[in-house]
C-alpha cells in the first residue's frame, strides 16, 4: 500500500472523481510536548476503537468549528491554535462513506475528562495504539505527527483496507 501517492497496487474499486460522501466529519490530536490525546471511542461509528476526538459537521458549521466543538463534548477541553493537516476520504463497504478534516493543535485549556461518549487517553507519540486503531491511521498519522500536510483516499471493506493512496505535502488544504 501507497505511502508516497501511489496506489495500493491496482485500480481503485470507486471512481473518487464522482465519489460523494455521506458524512462530512472531523478529527482533532492535541499535542503537549511528546504527548498526544486520543480518546476511547464509547458510541457512534468507531465505538470501541482508539482515535483522536472528533465527530459529524453541523449544518452551517465550519470544519474547525466543528473540530473545537465536538472536542469540548467529547473531553471538556478547548484546543490551543488547531491547524488543518489532512483530509481522509472513506468509501466503506458497510457504513456510509466519510469525508474527514483532519487537525492538531498545539495544547488545550483544561484537563480532559471522561464523557459518555469518550474516554481521554494521553499516550506517548511513540507508543500510540495503532493495533487499537482503524488500520489507515497507521499510514497517515506519524508522519503528519513530523508536519507533514497529506490527502488520504481509502477504500474498506469492513475494517479492512482494501485500496488507498496517500498524497503528501499537498500544501494549502480548504
Amino acid at each position: 500500500m501507497s505511502e508516497e501517492g501511489q496506489d495500493s497496487g491496482g485500480p481503485s474499486p470507486i471512481d473518487w472523481d464522482g465519489w460523494k460522501p455521506e458524512i462530512r466529519a472531523t478529527l482533532m490530536f492535541i499535542l503537549e510536548g511528546e504527548e498526544i490525546l486520543l480518546i476511547r471511542k464509547l458510541r457512534g461509528i468507531g465505538a470501541g476503537k482508539v482515535n483522536g476526538p472528533g465527530g459529524k459537521i453541523d449544518p452551517g458549521e465550519s470544519p474547525l468549528e466543528a473540530a473545537v466543538r465536538e472536542t469540548r463534548e467529547e473531553l471538556h477541553v478547548t484546543p490551543i491554535e488547531p491547524r488543518k493537516m489532512g483530509e481522509l476520504c472513506f468509501a466503506m463497504s458497510d457504513i456510509p462513506d466519510i469525508f474527514v478534516h483532519v487537525f492538531v493543535a498545539r495544547g488545550c485549556e483544561g484537563e480532559a475528562q471522561e464523557t459518555e461518549e469518550a474516554i481521554p487517553l494521553w499516550t506517548h507519540r511513540n507508543r500510540i495504539p495503532y493495533e487499537l486503531m482503524w488500520e489507515d491511521d497507521q499510514f497517515w498519522l506519524p508522519r503528519m505527527l513530523e508536519g507533514e500536510k497529506f490527502r488520504g483516499r481509502f477504500y474498506f471493506e469492513a475494517e479492512r483496507i482494501r485500496w488507498m493512496d496517500i498524497d503528501w505535502d499537498v500544501g494549502c488544504l480548504d
